[in-house]
């Protein structure tokens, strides 16, 4: 099942089209996007069985975040080898440093991005994981029944502010407007071959700059969620940015900033990609 934001309004993308599930479901859930996560097993029962309409083509850069409103968004740093040691980190033996990203820096897969004046603006691409019903204290193994699907997010960083002052401000440096596109479908879990092994791409005007597989975490998906639910409860429509892998503009020699003009696609095998095109500010 993949499931999208179009203009606001909940849909099942099905073969390319959009059946809006308001609709569809005679307005047994609604159309906010965000609300399906507070159903999630009635509306996955309800999609395995429904006789849907025939949907309808539409823009893609219509889509909006597929997750636009998450009561919690919690990322994961330093989860992949090569991106620990690029930044010059000992790899974490319990838990990844966990940071947030403030709900305002989320949008959708097709945007424009203002960069931020006097700044070095970063990429790192990241499989997210979107929470469908409430793990508090759950194992790894029961991990994915938590999962209502998966999605392609860009963790955007302006790195003088994420790392300027007596301690780093991770969280502010990396919540600018529009530092967190998200989409631009959630994917059930079921909807793909292997979801602990997918093929991340990001690439910069055409140039690859980051290339692995989801299988190279250090935390898998499952690892990941049992271990923040030790602390925390994860709620449904929590968004879960898993880390990124080598190739930052910060680990590089020299290192390389986003600049006006450059266009940023990032994609991931199974789901779909993101693209952003970055602006001076006016």
């Amino acid at each position: 099942m993949r499931i999208a934001n179009l203009s606001g309004r909940l849909v099942l993308v099905v073969d390319g089209l959009a059946v809006d599930v308001e609709e569809a479901s005679g307005g047994r859930f609604a159309a906010d996007p965000q609300a399906v996560y507070e159903q999630w097993e009635e509306f996955r029962r309800w999609a395995a069985r429904a006789d849907l309409p025939e949907g309808r083509p539409f823009d893609p850069s219509l889509l909006g975040a597929p997750v636009p409103a998450p009561r919690q968004i919690v990322a994961a740093g330093l989860n992949y080898r090569d991106h620990a040691a690029e930044s010059g980190f000992a790899l974490p033996e319990t838990m990844p440093p966990v940071f947030t990203k403030f709900a305002s820096s989320i949008t959708g897969p097709v945007t424009e991005v203002t960069l931020p004046p006097g700044g070095h603006t970063d990429w790192e691409i990241e499989l997210v994981v979107v929470i469908g019903t409430r793990a508090h204290h759950v194992s790894a193994e029961s991990a994915w029944d938590h999962v209502a699907g998966l999605t392609v997010g860009q963790d955007i960083s302006e790195r003088i502010t994420q790392l300027e002052g007596p301690a780093p401000q991770f969280s502010l440096g990396k919540s600018f407007p529009g530092f967190a596109p998200i989409g631009p479908y959630v994917v059930t879990p079921d909807a793909l071959d292997n979801p602990d092994d997918l093929g991340l791409r990001c690439t910069v005007n055409g140039e690859e700059v980051q290339k692995s597989r989801t299988s190279d975490l250090i935390f898998s998906v499952p690892e990941l969620v049992s271990r923040l639910s030790s602390v925390i409860p994860l709620l449904p429509g929590d968004i879960v940015f898993t880390g990124t892998p080598a190739g930052v503009g910060l680990g590089r020699e020299p290192q390389r900033w986003l600049a006006p003009g450059d266009e940023l696609v990032s994609t991931i095998e199974g789901i779909g990609e993101l693209r952003q095109r970055f602006v001076a500010q006016s």
